[in-house]
């Protein structure tokens, strides 16, 4: 029987972030298709205890603690003429691992998510099938980056967005598939690469409806009944949801709280840096740090915000809040790739002052707001359920069917 080697820059489990959240319901998909290997790298000793629940789902684990600092990634990206992205997740160990699960020859397909590591993915493939999900196109956040940053930073973010670019390229042209999480993504890497159309996919995100259901009582949150609640969930270690909050507590909350003077705002999200942590002494700002249900804050949102600035692909958090029939106010960036009717389903707001705009026309129409949120749920029950958007993988990873030509 076909066997999938499946390799991930970050255990698969919990799905409580965005790129777990992908990754999880892939593997869990595929492995209703065919056998899986797992081999993953883990942040920490915390993340590797979750191995055990991945063991119904894989016929193999590899999943080892990623020790590579920084700064040594930076000195040997410098040396090697490589981006910071492959040092940084490089492992003799994990290489050896894969030439030990590649020697059996019933592993037909690897599906490899996120680009570090298409470097475990040998040059010669022989007749296996090479599916690459990137998933968004990394590259041109760096590229975003430099855009906004000064002296030796500047030139640092463009350098890891040109080389990552160029790596990301080799690998889509060895790739047999390139999957992106968006058309949008996908569009921009068709354009930028000129690889055709027929060798890169869309495999959208998708939510689980039964877990976010606004049907359910999730619990009370501390902040409820104390006046209109304004919602941010994402985690907060990454460095757009930081910029997003901060923009939002410092720019559109006095707009927000000089019209509706009891408005508050909840940053909630794991790993928060110092700089986000100040932002609690603002007015009517609240960061609260990880939370055990993310759930119960989306139901007592009266609004739910996503005021990213710079975002790539599909926003798992605005998923989520629309499944839980919240009223999202999004920004363009953070609206991009969900398929969903502004005004209707969601508000898109450009900027501090029509975000403010929009969020308290939100908490002034009560009905307005609700019947936004009812909408969202109805368009996420209709269009992003995970079995419907993960129907095409069967094909791609072309289980009992001979390996197709790689793009190049």
């Amino acid at each position: 029987m076909a066997e999938i080697l499946f390799l991930a820059h970050r255990i698969p489990y919990p799905p409580d972030r965005g790129d777990k959240i992908r990754s999880f319901h892939i593997l869990k998909h595929l492995a209703a298709l065919a056998p899986v290997h797992l081999a993953a790298f883990a942040d920490d000793e915390a993340d590797l205890a979750h191995l055990r629940m991945l063991e119904p789902l894989t016929v193999s684990r590899h999943v080892e603690v990623r020790h590579v600092s920084h700064l040594r990634a930076g000195i040997a990206a410098l040396a090697s003429q490589q981006p910071v992205s492959l040092p940084l997740f490089k492992s003799a160990t994990m290489h050896a691992h894969v030439e030990q699960v590649l020697a059996r020859p019933e592993v037909t397909t690897i599906f490899a998510f996120s680009g570090q590591m298409a470097q475990y993915v040998p040059e010669r493939l022989g007749r296996r099938r090479f599916v690459m999900d990137f998933v968004d196109m990394d590259s041109a956040k760096f590229v975003a980056y430099a855009k906004k940053a000064s002296g030796p930073m500047r030139w640092i973010m463009e350098r890891e967005g040109s080389r990552l670019f160029a790596f990301e390229k080799l690998t889509a042209q060895r790739a047999h598939r390139s999957l992106f999480v968006s058309e949008a993504e996908a569009a921009l890497f068709r354009r930028q690469s000129g690889i055709q159309q027929r060798w890169v996919d869309v495999l959208e995100n998708g939510i689980d409806l039964d877990h976010y259901d606004p049907a359910v009582d999730h619990g009370p949150v501390e902040l409820a009944g104390q006046g209109p609640l304004i919602v941010f969930t994402g985690q907060m270690d990454y460095r757009p949801n930081a910029e997003a909050v901060s923009l939002f507590a410092r720019e559109t909350m006095p707009l927000i709280r000089a019209r509706v003077r009891d408005a508050r705002f909840a940053i909630v999200g794991r790993n928060p840096d110092a700089d986000v942590k100040a932002l609690d002494t603002l007015p009517g700002v609240y960061v609260t740090g990880e939370v055990p249900e993310i759930r119960c804050w989306l139901a007592a949102a009266d609004v739910v915000v996503a005021p990213l600035r710079l975002a790539r692909g599909i926003q798992n958090k605005v998923l989520e809040a629309m499944a839980m029939a919240c009223p999202v106010v999004a920004s363009p960036a953070a609206a991009e790739g969900i398929d969903a009717t502004p005004g209707t389903e969601l508000v898109i707001a450009d900027g501090s002052a029509a975000e403010a705009e929009a969020v308290v026309t939100l908490l002034g129409d009560r009905t307005l707001a609700h019947d936004i949120g009812t909408a969202a749920r109805a368009r996420m029950a209709a269009r992003y359920g995970w079995d419907a958007r993960l129907a095409p993988l069967g094909a791609l990873v072309g289980i009992g069917k001979p390996a197709l030509e790689p793009a190049a």
